[in-house]
Order: structure tokens, then sequence, then C-alpha cells
């Protein structure tokens, strides 16, 4: 028993929190040796793996990244396990080979997580992580030769690369080094800046920055466009409100704190000599941009106002910002000139999204550029490469995917839900055009909910196979997110997360209301903090769901801050050592709130064991606490991928043979008859 500020609070699986153990080994074997004879007994599944595998098999190309002359670009033959990072010397010339991540090991689990071209283009630091860890190994290739220089860096985790102007090193941050065997578990905190010149040893890289009495701090650096100045980005935690120091790359003063405290969300654009601009939500919840005098801080400018929209994103191009603003929860881009005045938006194709990979968004330009590179993606269209052309004010695209699937008869729509509260939900629908709504339609409920992560349209191979079997899919945007800026997280955070899951049953409700589907015929899935989301949604609503695909969820809502980077989420869910914190945590955590003889849906629980974000006891734990609790026949099944990780640089073969499981599992429990 644990006490909680008086509360006992029994945790008999403790024991699974330690996955090397031969007690763990031997569970772990034994619900692996479960799940898969039950999946591969499925008659369903051979064909749906063939079809994804059919499906996957196209050409995919990247929104083109332009630096000092090049232009690089991510591409896919179809079924290569990971992205191969290509150059060019012109949009149009002839591509080669830079950086091919799938020669780094037979099996694919190798990924290519971060990069950054040095300014005169000759060289590239690039970081990669092995089976799904957060852990990056940054290297340094020659972009001519195409060869890596003897620089190789470890223990970095959640950093980018920022060069110094002159291209002589690059700034990295990264934690100690762990102890050995406590990998992918032991705490990540007093994360450090550095600076790496090129030819030296990591031993030799000089320490920028650190806060000894601040453990939660972590530092992201960004070299200015003009190489005068380098820009920390100061963050505590996941809390989306950040500080911001800064200091004359040209002095060996200290740091100047230009934002101090917490107070709103501040992510540096660029500068005109003193004048840093910012876009922020600094006494605008939806988003703005500032233009702040370094010499003269207080003196502060609204150079773009709130507008009706979330302001999600902004770059500047083309001496011009241009944003990504969210219209209930698609995407929209807008341009402004160095004064804030409008310049009207650039048309994209339909109702969706510019795509994120690598912890960035797919929209690409410099300052001293004159084109634009986007992706573009739905739920029916494949992610598309345009170059937009600041002359002639068109996009258009670089290339076509040749996917060979026939999206004609399907249909996406958006409809508004009224959660418990009355708050309005948009809920994304795509189905087949001659949908029944006679209430026996299989149907998908996807949600997230937290961290002001906004859900927008996005396209997957994976969906294709569900709705072209006659499955709807429903695609949740729920408070907690950032579709509707900073008072919407907000809304679903702390105290307010019950809000997330009343939105989730809301939706889930509609759904069965409008005869979409029925309880019976409806499966809810999510990963990450969605993977809590489901979790916790069938506790309280078991009888509202026929299946459930938990993904690498948060469940055990008490002790998560105990483990890597677990403590982050504080500022999102709180704490259970604050008494108050501890009720609300206690009340929905999906581990604790199982109970005994229940009727619970079919799950299918889904972790990896290399997975050090959310560590996999929490799904050890869940899924032990589940089977032990149900009282029904419905299959209970926790699927363990090994060499894997929170879904980063997951290879393709992994992703069709997981996709193929879960579909198959969904086909058997929600009955659905195989159509082809």
């Amino acid at each position: 028993m644990d006490d909680y500020h008086g509360t006992q609070v029994a945790d008999p699986y403790r024991w699974l929190e330690d996955s090397d153990t031969p007690e763990s080994r031997t569970w772990i074997e034994a619900q692996n040796h479960l799940t898969f004879g039950f999946l591969e007994s499925i008659p369903s599944r051979e064909k749906l793996l063939n079809r994804l595998t059919e499906l996957w098999d196209y050409p995919k190309e990247g929104a083109p990244v332009r630096r000092s002359g090049r232009y690089f670009q991510f591409r896919n033959s179809g079924l290569q396990n990971q992205n191969v990072l290509y150059v060019m010397d012109s949009i149009e010339s002839e591509a080669r080979v830079l950086l091919d991540p799938n020669a780094l090991s037979k099996d694919g689990t190798v990924a290519l997580t971060q990069w950054a071209v040095s300014p005169d283009g000759a060289l590239l630091a690039y970081a990669t992580s092995e089976s799904g860890s957060d852990w990056l190994t940054w290297r340094v290739r020659t972009i001519e030769s195409g060869e890596d220089l003897p620089d190789v860096l470890q223990w970095s985790k959640f950093s980018k690369a920022s060069w110094l102007k002159d291209g002589s090193g690059f700034y990295y941050s990264r934690y100690k080094q762990p102890e050995e065997g406590a990998e992918t578990t032991e705490l990540n905190q007093y994360q450090k800046l550095y600076f790496h010149r090129i030819g030296d040893t990591q031993e030799n890289d000089e320490l920028v920055y650190e806060r000894r009495d601040k453990k939660e701090w972590g530092f992201a650096a960004e070299v200015s466009d003009d190489g005068n100045y380098l820009v920390i980005h100061v963050s505590q935690g996941t809390d989306t409100r950040n500080r911001v120091f800064y200091r004359d790359l040209d002095s060996d003063a200290d740091f100047v704190e230009l934002i101090q405290e917490l107070e709103a969300e501040y992510i540096f654009l660029g500068n005109d000599g003193p004048v840093f601009y910012f876009r922020s939500n600094s006494n605008a919840p939806l988003g703005c941009v500032l233009a702040i005098d370094t010499e003269n801080p207080i003196d502060r400018k609204t150079l773009i106002p709130e507008q009706r929209d979330a302001l999600q994103h902004m770059i500047m191009v083309n001496d011009e910002f241009v944003g990504l603003y969210l219209h209930d929860a698609a995407h929209q881009i807008s341009r402004y000139d160095l004064d804030g005045k409008s310049l009207g938006a650039i048309d994209l194709p339909s109702i969706g999204s510019i795509p994120s990979t690598l912890n960035d968004f797919e929209l690409t330009g410099r300052r001293d550029h004159d084109e634009l590179f986007f992706s573009f993606w739905s739920f029916l269209q494949p992610s598309t490469a345009y170059r937009f052309d600041f002359q002639t004010g068109e996009a258009n695209p670089i290339s076509l995917p040749a996917i060979d699937f026939d999206v004609s008869d399907l249909v996406t729509r958006q409809v508004f839900v009224r959660s418990k509260d009355g708050t309005q939900l948009p809920l994304f629908l795509t189905h087949r055009s001659d949908l029944q709504t006679d209430g026996t339609n299989p149907t998908l409920l996807y949600g997230y909910g937290g961290f002001r992560i906004s859900l927008t349209p996005r396209f997957s191979v994976s969906n294709l196979v569900w709705l072209e079997r006659g499955g709807v899919l429903a695609w949740a945007v729920l408070r907690g997110g950032g579709e509707y800026g900073e008072q919407w997280h907000q809304a679903g955070m702390l105290e307010n997360k019950q809000n997330v899951f009343d939105d989730f049953i809301a939706c889930a409700e509609h759904l069965v209301e409008a005869e979409i589907t029925a309880p019976n015929k409806l499966a809810i899935m999510g990963g990450s903090n969605g993977g809590l989301l489901v979790g916790a949604c069938v506790n309280q609503r078991p009888d509202l769901f026929g299946a459930a695909v938990p993904i690498v969820g948060v469940m055990d809502m008490l002790r998560f801050d105990k483990f890597t980077i677990g403590w982050a989420w504080v500022s999102d869910y709180g704490t259970a050592e604050d008494p108050e914190q501890f009720e609300t945590l206690k009340a929905y955590s999906p581990l604790h709130n199982l109970q005994h003889g229940v009727q619970y849906p079919a799950t299918l629980i889904i972790t990896a064991d290399h997975d050090d974000r959310v560590v996999p006891a929490h799904s050890f734990k869940y899924a032990a606490a589940l089977q032990a609790a149900h009282a029904g026949e419905a299959p209970t099944l926790i699927r363990i991928q090994t060499k894997a990780g929170h879904g980063l640089g997951k290879p393709t073969a992994m992703l069709i043979d997981e996709a193929a499981d879960i579909w198959a599992f969904l086909s058997a429990t929600l009955d659905i008859p195989d159509k082809r």
C-alpha cells in the first residue's frame, strides 16, 4: 500500500515496473504468446496485411527545404522502413542520396530524427535514435562527399542543432549519462546546453548554459539568421509557456533574461538588429506576433493582433510573416508584411492540414527566399508537396502521389457535437458517400485532447483499409488541445481534465444517437495522452464501446512522474504529491478505476519495450489489472512490440504489422464481415 495524504492505494503490479526481472520477462512472453496467438487466428488478418502492404507501396515525397543554394527532401520509394534524405542542386535537378537511415540497421530500427545544414551548405549535423528511443546520437556529414566526420555526440534528448554563422560548430542540448541499465527509466532532469566545435571530441564541448537550481528547465538554442544572437527558449516541462534568454555572440557577457517569468509562450521568429519578433499568446490566447526592442524591452509592439482563429505556427519568408491558422481544426495559411498588414491567404486544396514531421511543420522557407514549400494532406489526399511562388502568387504541386486507391466514393464532413456542459466540439467524419444511418456501421472514434496538441485532418494508408471495408472514421477535436487557442487547452488540463473525457463520450453518444453506429460496433483509439483518454473513457462508460485500442498510454496517473520525462507532464496533469491534485488524478486514473466484475469492451493494449517516454510499465500494469477485473468474454490483450519506442521513427514494416493486427482485432471483436 502507498499512502497518499492519508489515503491508502494498492499497487499490486508494481513489480512490472522493472521489465527486466525474470518474473516480468516471463509475464511479457506469456502475454505476447496469448495475444499473437489470438491475432494470427483471425481469418482476415493475412488479407489485411497484404492489402496494407499493397496500398503502402507508393512513392512519397516531403516538402523540400532550401539551404545555401541546395534543396533537401525526404523521399520513400514505397516500403522503405525509413525515409531517405536527398539533396539537389536545384529544385529541377536530379536528386542524390545524402543519408539513407535504412543502411544503418538491418531491421530499419535506426531512424533519422533531427538534422540541420550549416549556413555555408557544407555540413549536415544529424541525429539518429535506435529502436524508437528518445535518446539521440549526433554525427556530422560532409554534404559534398556524403562521408561522416569523426564527431559523435551522445546522451542528447529533446534537442535540435543550431549552427554558428561561420559553420564552425553548433549548439545542442544533452543530459548526464544515465546509470547503466537505467537508460530507459531514469529521470531526465538538469538538461544542459553545449556548443560542439567541429573536429572536437564531446568531452571538449563547451558548456554554454545550465541551471543547477532548476532541474525542470530545458534549453533550445537558436542562432539568429544574421548570426549576431544566440536565443534560448527556456522550457519547463511540457508547460506551453516559456522564458527567453539571449546573448550577443560578439560578446562574452552573461545571457540577458528577456522573458524572465512563465507568463506566456514566446517563439522567436527573427530579428532586425535589436528588434526581436515573436509568435506569442501574451494577452492573446489565440496568438499574435510581437516586436520587442531588446534595448528597451518595455517597448512592445503588436504587429499581428489576435485573429478569430488560433495561430499555430509562423515563419518569416520573402520578408513576410507566413502563418498557419486553425479554422475549426483545419489549417489555413495567411500572409502579412513586416508591419502586420494582411497580404491575403495561400489557398489550400480542401479541408486538411500541413503535416508535421521531425517535430516541425512541413512549411519551409527563409526570409531571403522568394519561394515557400509546404506539404498538404487530408483524410482522403496523401501528403503532397507544393511550391508557392511569391512573384506569381501561385501554389503548384511538385509531384502527385500515385497511390492506387479510388477515393471518389468517400467523403469527409464536419459536424459539431454538444458536450456535457454545452461546449461545441468539431467532429470530422469520413465514410462512404452512400452511408446508411441504420446504426450498423463499424466506426472508429479517435482522439487525443491534451498538451495543446491540435488534432487536425491527416492522411493514413491504414485508415483506407478501414474505410474500404465499410468503416466510418470519426476524428474528435477535444478540449485540452490547441485547436482554439490557450483557453481551449486550459479547459482540458489539471482540474479540468474530466472535460476531455466528457467531450469524447459526447462524440461517441452522438455517433450512436445519429444512428451512424451502435455501441457494439463502436471502437475507440488513441495514443500516449490519447491512450489515457481511451482508458479513462472505458472505465467511465464500458457500456458505450464495443472495442478499445489504447496505444502507449499514460495509465498510472499517480506514478507517471517517477520515470524518464514523465515529470514534465505535471504542467498538464498535476501531481499526486499535491493533495488536491491527487484527488483529481485518482478519480480518472485508468489503472485505479477498474472495477471487478464489470464487462469491459474488447481491448487491445499496445506498447513497446523500448518506450522511454511513456514507459511500458503503464501498459503492463493496466493490462494485468484489466484482465483481473474483467468479467466478460471479450478478449483483453496486450501487444508488446520489441525494438520499438513511443512511435517516432517506427519502421514501415512494424507500422504495417501493427495496423494489420489492429484492424484484424476490430474485425473480429466488432463482427465486421470480410467484404474483400
